[in-house]
């Protein structure tokens, strides 16, 4: 958006003006109009001019017991039909409130249009309505835009709530300033024969027309702070003012004579200093603080004077709009970033002739993993960057200067990645912790038969990622299985990453650990629950020493303690299970518990 700045520099002999132009009352707002300088401060609130009302709009009682504590009142009329806006800018020490009303008259107000009050928390510079001067980004110290149209007529309360008071300047914004540049806010509301007051630049001329109809001579004078004194030779009806001074002008009539007085005030143009190229490390996650160049642009200038603003374009930064963050979120790449400074006393006064080279050179983006597995006993894995970018450069700890390399031992492996340009370089660095995956080894199978619901667990002593399949059922990461059936079964175990799988047969069958032959008819024959789910299953009993005892098939009663009608004394006896499998083999059950105990 094109901006109007309009607060001119109070100069030493200026001031008594100034602060005479500081209006604490509505009913002596002063009008402003395209040019006019409006004078910074606020000392004291006059009259209560809510009569003694707790609130307007969000403006509510201050410190001094009233709505106003220090505050300043303005009025003005535009003159075109568009957007509306405003900011005031002040130390960031500071808390500054303001409401603006659409009225007519001071008896009249209503409530403002917009309004704002929030505490300066947060250290900002600037308040208003309309977009923030240091990029647009949301603000909760800005309003929405304001809808005019031509001859409304406005009041702008200003008030410092802070007591802290150093002063504040107000630029006016909007694309009203675009298409009515000089005359977007109407003067004739200031009644005056040499016009309002002026804030130019320094090197500028101001020209003042006293033109009257019927005018027999005209006498120039200025006051540079001493009293006025007469411009010697001007005697015309116009004059080129070029430095800052109360000017006068006596224009003598048949009937008299008329007399009108003017401010003029030149302010400065600032100068920006010649900045260094930038060149840094990006990445999506990256912003550039432009607001760092501030100081290298300003040089020995006060920044308390003058504003520094960055544009995409040498237009942007003549017109002083589009202005981009001042947290640069760019994308990689290079770009020249144009530089304006403006003086906050005028924006006309500035300077957008400098410019600087950004380069933001893009980090190295790493995508293999961290961390990676290899199979005992194998030929090793390749790590490191699979899609490598030719302009990097690679550097492992190891050594190596590639983008992979080949590793068969376990341990960290670092590899550093490079991006250079110039006498910048991006280094990006990422570690993979290389971990030897062990083969799958079955240690043992825990069987917890003799129940509604048996449960299976796989054992083994290798650490590992493994998983677990019973028969055809599908693989799962735990190595305990409920609820399985009596019968031949088989479970496989494989290791994750695929570093092989191993597979075990066993069967599940019920039998009692005690039994006791001794005529109560309780647990007289020893036999196994679940034969009929195997194959021509046989039990072969032994003695401690290996002696054999007797044999089984699924079709016996068990086995009644006694060898040759002989009993057999109480101790623990073994016993093998073998069955058929499903090529016909005979071959033994493994993992049973494979003793019991004959107790008489």
């Amino acid at each position: 958006m094109v901006r109007l700045l309009i607060k001119v520099i109070c100069l030493v002999f200026f001031c008594p003006m100034a602060f005479a132009q500081v209006a604490a009352d509505c009913a002596s707002a002063i009008p402003i109009c395209n040019n006019t300088p409006i004078n910074e401060g606020a000392n004291g609130y006059g009259i209560d001019d809510f009569n003694g009302a707790t609130s307007t709009g969000c403006l509510e009682t201050s410190l001094s017991g009233f709505i106003e504590s220090n505050s300043v009142w303005y009025r003005f009329r535009t003159s075109a039909s568009g957007q509306l806006g405003f900011n005031i800018g002040h130390a960031n020490n500071e808390d500054w409130d303001f409401a603006l009303y659409r009225a007519s008259s001071c008896s009249a107000l209503g409530d403002p249009i917009r309004c704002n009050f929030f505490d300066n928390g947060d250290g900002t510079s600037y308040t208003g309505v309309g977009e923030h001067p240091d990029g647009g980004q949301f603000s909760i110290y800005f309003e929405d835009w304001v809808d005019v149209a031509a001859g409304e007529d406005y009041f702008l309360l200003i008030n410092n709530f802070s007591n802290t008071n150093s002063g504040f300047s107000i630029q006016f914004t909007g694309n009203i300033f675009a298409t009515n540049p000089n005359d977007a806010l109407d003067c004739s509301i200031i009644s005056n024969l040499l016009g309002p007051p002026v804030a130019a630049c320094e090197g500028d001329s101001v020209p003042l027309d006293a033109t009257t109809v019927g005018a027999t001579g005209y006498s120039w004078y200025q006051d540079l702070g001493s009293g006025f004194q007469p411009i010697s030779g001007e005697t015309n009806a116009t004059y080129n003012a070029t430095v800052s001074a109360i000017y006068r002008v006596v224009v003598t009539t048949a009937t008299g004579s008329v007399v009108s007085d003017v401010q003029i005030g030149f302010n400065p143009i600032p100068v920006t200093e010649a900045l260094s190229h930038e060149e840094y490390c990006w990445d999506s996650t990256v912003s550039f603080d432009l607001g760092a160049k501030d100081a290298e642009a300003l040089g020995t200038q006060n920044p308390n004077d003058f504003r520094v603003s960055y544009h995409s374009s040498q237009s942007d930064a003549e017109l002083g709009i589009n202005p981009l963050p001042k947290m640069y979120p760019k994308t990689s790449g290079s770009e020249i970033v144009y530089v304006r400074t403006t003086s906050l006393a005028n924006p006309d006064c500035y300077d957008a002739l400098e410019s600087f080279e950004l380069n933001a050179l893009e980090l190295p983006e790493l995508s293999f993993p961290e961390e990676v597995s290899i199979c005992e006993d194998s030929a090793g894995i390749t790590i490191g960057e699979t899609l490598p970018n030719p302009g990097y450069t690679y550097a492992w700890d190891s050594g190596e200067s590639t983008p992979t390399i080949n590793v068969t031992q376990a341990g960290a492996y670092t590899l550093t990645v490079t991006n250079s340009s110039g006498t910048i370089s991006c280094p990006q660095t990422r570690t993979v912790q290389v971990s030897i995956s062990n083969a799958p080894a079955i240690s043992d199978i825990e069987i917890d038969d003799l129940n509604t619901n048996n449960v299976v667990t796989v054992l083994t002593e290798v650490e590992g990622n493994f998983e677990y399949q019973l028969d055809d059922g599908v693989f799962q990461s735990s190595n305990i299985f409920q609820g399985v059936a009596g019968g031949m079964h088989t479970v496989t175990m494989r290791d994750t990453l695929g570093c092989g799988e191993v597979t075990e047969n066993f069967v599940v069958v019920g039998f009692s650990a005690i039994f006791s032959p001794n005529g109560d008819v309780l647990n007289e024959t020893w036999h196994i629950e679940g034969l009929s789910e195997l194959n021509s299953p046989v039990i072969t009993i032994y003695d401690r020493y290996g002696k054999l005892i007797t044999q089984l098939n699924e079709f016996d009663a068990g086995w009644d303690g006694n060898l040759n009608g002989n009993p057999l004394p109480s101790t623990d006896y073994w016993f093998k299970l073998s069955y058929l499998d499903n090529d016909g083999n005979r071959v033994l059950a493994k993992y049973l518990r494979n003793h019991f105990s004959l107790k008489r």
